[in-house]
């Protein structure tokens, strides 16, 4: 897959020796720029392999915000979080979870703060956010990505 060696290390490092099914058809597409609709079973490494094509995709040194993952559920929103932080620990991917039920306050001044490369939200907090351009300087993203099959409205 030509992937970088920070993001190989992180995938190791979670347990990963080979790609799944939906890994094998779904990462390189991704990576190129297709859109993409992936549909698996729970466990199958659908998480993995949204995340790991957007990090393939980051400008490390680039201090922004460059993917926000959308997600319908806070509990979720923080699953996803976690898997991209441990994937991304090699690289320096800066994640954060913009969820509904914390600090309004807290939320805009940490989003100011970090400017983490990727952003994990629901749909009302990222809205807010968006809104308030807190998230997003000039609301363009390179990628949003929605981890259901539920549209948001």
């Amino acid at each position: 897959m030509n992937l970088k060696e920070a993001l190989l290390r992180g995938i190791y490092a979670y347990g990963f020796e080979k790609p799944s099914a939906i890994q094998q058809r779904a990462i390189i597409p991704c990576i190129k720029g297709y859109d993409v609709i992936a549909q698996a079973q729970s466990g199958t490494g659908k998480t993995a392999t949204f995340a790991i094509s957007i990090m393939q995709q980051l400008d490390i040194e680039q201090k922004e915000t460059q993917a926000l993952v959308l997600a319908p559920t806070r509990e979720l929103a923080q699953q996803i979080q976690k898997v991209i932080i441990a994937l991304g620990d090699y690289m320096g991917a800066t994640c954060h979870a913009c969820i509904g039920g914390t600090n309004v306050r807290n939320e805009m001044q940490k989003l100011q703060a970090e400017a983490p490369h990727l952003v994990v939200g629901t749909p009302g907090r990222v809205y807010d956010m968006l809104s308030r351009r807190y998230l997003c300087k000039y609301q363009v993203l390179k990628d949003v990505i929605s981890n259901d099959r539920y549209e948001f409205a």
